[in-house]
């Protein structure tokens, strides 16, 4: 649902639109329509989510804003992201309320991924 003046949609560029959905259909079983070769939205990801081409990345590091998943089982959620091409470039670490990791997706964005859930490790 469109809600007036609510964060509704993102937009992460990508040199490799097929590797970017190969990746994100096998780590979160994300759904996607092409709008041409340069350009694909994601119409499962819980906002709106788009992928264009360009030779750019997204990262804290560049000043660009974190995006944060969240996951009940956030190991498990890191061994799905690794073994479908992503890296962990921070590994988990606690904070008030939860722990975190980063990752980065085979085109070199940054994203985290957070629990409030403790887990044995």
């Amino acid at each position: 649902m469109n809600e007036h003046e609510k964060i509704n949609y993102i937009e992460f560029p990508t040199n490799d639109i097929e590797a970017t959905k190969a990746f994100y259909l096998k780590a979160f079983d994300w759904s996607f329509e092409d709008y041409g070769p340069d350009y694909c939205c994601v119409t499962n990801a819980g906002i709106g989510v788009g992928f264009y081409r360009a030779p750019l990345n997204s990262s804290t590091d560049n000043g660009a804003a974190l995006v944060v998943f969240y996951s009940k089982t956030l190991e498990q959620t890191q061994q799905k992201i690794e073994s479908s091409g992503g890296t962990t470039i921070k590994p988990t670490f606690a904070f008030p309320g939860g722990r975190r990791f980063h990752f980065a997706d085979p085109n070199g964005n940054e994203f985290a991924v957070w629990s409030d859930i403790d887990e044995p490790g």
